[in-house]
């Protein structure tokens, strides 16, 4: 009986003790877990700022800043302040991480070519190719120039720049007419008048229309009220 009763309490010792050592090890696996993502930060964006500005704000978060030595060109960030980083701001990293950063060179800057007397899409081509963009384009219309021709730049060709403005001519906006009503007007009189303002005219007639004068006009096209442009041929039907 002695011995039963050792055995059973030897037997919920060990269980106490089982128990506790998994107690022990549960706790501790959390203490870690808690403690490793308690030293996770979300990287900050560093694009933009200063050497001292990135230095100072990953400082904050427990995490270190390394400059390389290799410069990179940029379109948007100027020359002197950081262009790009790793890794990415927004990323999750543990503290004491340290984050690389390059140095901006500014957008890349090319010697503006001569672009007057080229078509638009040709300067388009140009600029494309040389590594620089399009600013702005302005438009004029005149005679002057064929259109859709460069007629000035800004910057001046030889200028070292990365942005080139254009001034385009559209050429000129064609004169446009409201057709008139002729009908039951003198056909001779109506088509002379329209012909000296350049345009085409036709004038038919060959059945007679009753109650109606020789040479009045009975039909049109186009019809009254249409939009025409010098050039174009007018019909016009009269009465014989």
């Amino acid at each position: 009986m002695a011995l039963k009763t050792r055995v059973w309490g030897a037997g919920k010792l060990l269980i106490l003790a089982t128990a506790l050592v998994g107690t022990y090890l549960l706790f501790a696996a959390v203490a870690m877990w808690i403690a490793v993502r308690a030293r996770e930060v979300p990287v900050p964006d560093l694009t933009g700022r200063t050497v001292q500005e990135a230095s100072d704000l990953l400082a904050e978060r427990g995490l270190a800043l390394r400059v390389d030595d290799n410069r990179r060109l940029h379109p948007t960030v100027p020359a002197g302040l950081i262009g790009q980083q790793d890794p990415a701001a927004g990323t999750v990293a543990r503290s004491q991480r340290t984050v690389r950063a390059w140095i901006s060179l500014g957008p890349r800057s090319a010697r503006v070519p001569t672009l007057t007397g080229e078509t638009e899409r040709m300067a388009r081509t140009r600029l494309q190719q040389d590594g620089l963009v399009i600013s702005d384009v302005a438009e004029v219309r005149t005679s002057d120039f064929p259109p859709d021709v460069v007629i000035a730049q800004s910057p001046p060709p030889g200028s070292t720049g990365s942005e080139v403005a254009l001034l385009v001519n559209r050429g000129e906006r064609s004169a446009s007419y409201v057709m008139p009503d002729l009908i039951g007007v003198d056909g001779d009189r109506a088509a002379d008048l329209l012909r000296r303002r350049g345009f085409r005219v036709t004038v038919v007639g060959d059945l007679p229309y009753p109650g109606v004068p020789a040479g009045i006009v009975i039909r049109q096209t186009p019809a009254g009220g249409f939009q025409i442009a010098p050039g174009e041929p007018i019909s016009l039907e009269v009465s014989r």
